[in-house]
């Protein structure tokens, strides 16, 4: 098997299986129970949420600990966007190549009155610094939230989330990101000062079904459900002790992973090159991106059934992102940047730090045999 979808998900690294195990046999108990058990149950709870903080540069009080990326992006937005906020003039301002979790919120919110700012992707499949600072002069006090993914989930695109950080903070603006595609990946201390950021365990090669918001310290949010008082009442509902612990492990070797995706570039570029005389088209920006991620449109293919055809083979790739998995509609980012028909054709392959040139080479074989068929 050829595994070159990691941007979909990453397999759990040996460390977070050693972790989970051993928190399955002592951290069975409800965490909230005060009792020695329920104490032995906390304390894995206690370590994910410190591990997230460190890595972030927030107080681990200010990790909201979530059932994975996509509920932490729902909770920044509708957790901020409250009735009262409501009842005023209220602007959210993101892009239209986000994820799913952002996209399909902000409509919800521009439902119920908020002025959504969706700003395009530039040739350099990034937005433009110079568009989102008009939007903050036209709307002034209004903006109550700027939402930007730090790594596009699709083209592997970096916004530029350092100069919007500068932006937001000269203005009082609060600033959400999306490091989902980010961290583990790319340093860290790149997300520092961000108000409100986003993380999931299972792109670090922990477990699904954990992930975490941390948040400004200060900033109050409402919750999304109602319940009991977990994560300071705004995320009711027992925590999982052993998905946590596995989180933790996974957080704890994510520094060690971003020199590895760094080489990884290499094996996308080398993969690149072969493919292009099999005549595709690479769906990148001219700006830069991340070392992992290669989208191409393949004419005379739909990209899901290039995908069905390469398992058969048992290369393991995508057609977009696995939120919109089974939709018949193409991507909406490589549409937004790209075209309709590029993103018919669309191939998404995701590199990890565990592929090698071996995985590659039977990738290119793999292509080759496929296309063929239809030539």
């Amino acid at each position: 098997m050829v595994y070159l979808d990691w941007n979909a998900t990453t397999p759990p690294a040996d460390e977070v299986l050693a972790a989970m195990s051993a928190a399955t046999r002592d951290g069975w108990a409800n965490p909230a129970s005060v009792h020695g058990a329920g104490r032995a149950a906390r304390r894995y709870i206690e370590s994910a949420r410190e591990a997230v903080g460190v890595l972030l540069g927030f107080d681990p009080r200010d990790v909201i600990l979530t059932g994975g990326g996509t509920e932490a992006n729902n909770l920044a937005l509708l957790g901020l966007f409250t009735e009262s906020v409501l009842a005023e003039r209220s602007v959210l301002i993101t892009s239209a190549i986000e994820h799913p979790s952002i996209l399909r919120t902000a409509e919800r919110l521009e439902a119920r009155g908020v002025t959504v700012v969706r700003l395009s992707a530039e040739a350099s499949g990034a937005i433009d610094v110079a568009e989102l600072e008009q939007a903050l002069t036209t709307h002034g006090p209004s903006v109550k939230l700027v939402s930007l993914q730090a790594v596009n989930h699709e083209t592997g695109a970096l916004q530029p989330i350092q100069e919007v950080r500068r932006l937001c903070d000269a203005r009082g603006v609060l600033f959400h990101c999306d490091a989902v595609q980010h961290l583990g990946r790319l340093p860290s201390e790149l997300l520092h000062g961000i108000d409100l950021i986003t993380v999931a365990a299972h792109k670090l090669r922990g477990p699904k079904g954990v992930g975490a918001l941390a948040v400004k310290c200060g900033l109050k949010l409402a919750p999304v459900f109602g319940g009991g008082a977990q994560e300071r009442g705004v995320r009711p509902g027992t925590q999982d002790p052993v998905a946590c612990a596995g989180f933790a492990a996974a957080l704890h070797r994510a520094p060690a992973m971003i020199e590895r995706y760094a080489g990884v570039a290499r094996l996308r570029d080398l993969l690149h090159e072969a493919l292009r005389e099999l005549e595709c088209e690479l769906n990148a920006g001219t700006g830069a991106r991340a070392p992992h991620v290669l989208n191409l449109s393949f004419a005379g293919w739909k990209g899901p059934e290039l995908c069905a055809a390469l398992d058969l083979e048992d290369v393991h790739v995508s057609s977009g992102s696995a939120c919109s998995a089974g939709t018949a509609e193409p991507s909406p980012v490589i549409t937004h940047c790209f075209g309709r028909d590029r993103a018919r054709s669309a191939v998404r392959i995701s590199l990890g730090e565990g592929t090698t040139l071996e995985d590659c080479t039977l990738a290119l074989q793999s292509f080759r045999l496929v296309l063929r068929r239809n030539s």
